[in-house]
């Protein structure tokens, strides 16, 4: 981004990429969440890239909660490890 101390409703784009990840995981203030709204609606990029980087957190949420089963014989071995390690 350009210019991150561009103001557009009252807050800095440097500041709503600070507060984008609590922003996203729905930990920020009332009073924040509506700053930043406005923001985005008024600053086309970093609507752009707060959409971006919602999209990756909800694909890696997706993915991480939803593993692969691991291979029996991959898990005996880790099983294995695991004892003679600990």
């Amino acid at each position: 981004m350009a210019d991150l101390n561009r103001v557009v409703a009252g807050i800095r784009c440097i500041e709503v990429l600070e507060l984008l990840s609590d922003y996203l995981d729905g930990e920020v203030s009332q009073e924040d969440r509506e700053r930043i709204e406005a923001h985005l609606r008024g600053c086309d990029r970093c609507e752009r890239f707060g959409g971006q980087m919602s999209s990756i957190v909800k694909s890696l949420r997706i993915t991480l909660r939803d593993p692969e089963p691991l291979d029996e014989g991959v898990a005996q071995r880790l099983q294995d490890r695991l004892k003679r390690e600990f």
